[in-house]
């Protein structure tokens, strides 16, 4: 993917001027990536049935730039890896906290709410792609858990989740971008799925 590549290259020259002193330098790498966060939270919010009725792209990805903007204020990444990482981070959150607005107990959308396959258009995730796809939850409940409980996964396999799933990266990809080889994305892929199995209970969510 060269163009990918030289996208990478300027954000992280932006990266470095920040390091270095450039304050502005954060914004600019905000409005550079923000075409790369835009396909992020698309993807994101393709996964969460019945919230596309009440919530836009664009609104999310508004809502996520300024939980990364001040994320950035206390978090200084050092490279492209760590930026989207802590991208994904926000915009997952925001999404979070949007399922509960609406899908709360207090929530509009909870009033309209079915449990049926809203996910059913998107189905082409990695998780899908896997021999146990059945681990992709169905429900809105069940993507409210499963996205909570990737918070809690180690770092390495939290960040595998993060380039394969919500980036739709494939592993080969994912292996350049972290410098390791694909056996260890295999590995670090298997242990996500398997720990977020047994954090769900041992059944697939929804």
């Amino acid at each position: 993917m060269p163009s990918a590549s030289r996208n990478d290259t300027a954000l992280q020259g932006l990266i470095d001027l920040a390091h270095g002193g450039d304050a502005a330098a954060w914004g600019e790498l905000l409005a550079h990536a923000c075409e790369r966060l835009r396909r992020l939270a698309r993807k994101m919010l393709r996964s969460y049935p019945d919230l596309r009725r009440w919530e836009m792209t664009d609104d999310l990805l508004q809502n996520a730039m300024m939980r990364l903007h001040r994320a950035l204020a206390e978090v200084r990444p050092q490279s492209v890896r760590h930026f989207f990482n802590l991208a994904t981070v926000q915009i997952r959150r925001e999404l979070l906290d949007l399922a509960d607005h609406h899908f709360g107990p207090e929530g509009d959308g909870a009033k309209h709410h079915t449990d049926g396959q809203g996910a059913a258009d998107d189905r082409g995730g990695v998780l899908q792609k896997e021999p146990d796809a059945a681990e992709e939850p169905l429900t809105l409940d069940g993507w409210t858990d499963f996205h909570s409980r990737i918070e809690s996964l180690p770092e390495h396999e939290q960040e595998v989740v993060g380039l394969l799933w919500y980036e739709g990266l494939s592993q080969e990809e994912a292996a350049a971008v972290l410098g390791v080889s694909v056996r260890t994305v295999k590995r670090r892929w298997a242990s996500a799925r398997l720990l977020l199995v047994q954090a769900l209970e041992g059944k697939p969510p929804g």
